[in-house]
């Protein structure tokens, strides 16, 4: 039985190539329970549609980030802001950014990155909210983008040690920088609280055309017994919908496989 929920994310897909209503009225016929990284002000259509909102971002900027202390005060009330906001939608987890490295070196960024987390873990664990920490690639879409290492933020997340913590895995990020994504899995998924999917290169559809052989990759994320959301995160180059459809049915159908 497949324990795993699908999501779709928003920015994606509009308004590029669908409209709200298109989008949302594609993906309850086709199954998705929610769908992510949508403006505040199409909340309420989502939920009119009957999807959950699976995540959204807890904080300004991706670049000016957690891991410089001079960002903190600010980060801390965004996401205090956003974690209400959070309960209140039933807004299952909030984004959060490391910021860019500049001068910093590791060490130093991943302290002042779980101190900041720190400060929020138990309002965030109260309010039932997963914060997570979204490793990026630096090498092609974020230059100096800190977070670019499954390592680095998993000890981030060690180091701040709440269950309301976690790592966002987003495969097509971490193809570029590592690789090596069904070990990764294996060794790592108790840390991951989100999945973003994706093909490489270009953030297509996940088909024959990129280099991600998806289908081991969610039967490994199902025989973890994983219970959270994989949120499609690609850009179609084709037909919208029916990528969406194909998304969702190879999900499904490996998480059966993986999970049975």
């Amino acid at each position: 039985m497949v324990e795993y929920r699908q999501s779709v994310s928003w920015w994606c897909l509009v308004p590029a190539l669908l409209s709200p209503e298109e989008l949302l009225r594609a993906a309850v016929e086709i199954g998705y329970a929610a769908v992510e990284l949508l403006p505040e002000l199409y909340w309420p259509l989502a939920c009119e549609h009957g999807l959950a909102i699976a995540a959204v971002n807890g904080h300004a900027s991706i670049e000016a980030g957690l891991n410089q202390r001079a960002n903190h005060a600010r980060i801390v009330r965004e996401l205090e802001a956003n974690i209400a906001k959070a309960a209140t939608w039933g807004i299952a987890n909030l984004i959060c950014f490391s910021g860019n490295r500049g001068n910093l070196d590791d060490t130093a960024g991943v302290e002042a990155t779980a101190e900041a987390l720190a400060r929020v873990a138990r309002r965030a664990e109260a309010a039932g909210v997963t914060l997570l920490l979204e490793l990026l690639n630096s090498k092609v879409d974020h230059p100096d983008y800190q977070a670019d290492q499954t390592r680095w933020a998993v000890e981030v997340c060690r180091q701040v040690g709440s269950p309301a913590v976690k790592v966002l895995y987003d495969i097509y990020h971490m193809q570029i920088m590592e690789g090596d994504i069904l070990r990764t899995i294996e060794r790592e998924h108790l840390w991951f609280g989100h999945y973003h999917t994706a093909g490489n290169p270009g953030r297509a559809e996940l088909d024959a055309r990129q280099e991600l052989n998806y289908r081991p990759i969610f039967q490994a994320i199902a025989a973890t017994g994983y219970r959270g959301y994989i949120g499609h995160e690609f850009i179609p180059r084709g037909d919208a919908v029916a990528a969406l459809r194909d998304a969702y049915q190879l999900a499904a159908q490996c998480g059966e496989e993986g999970g049975g």
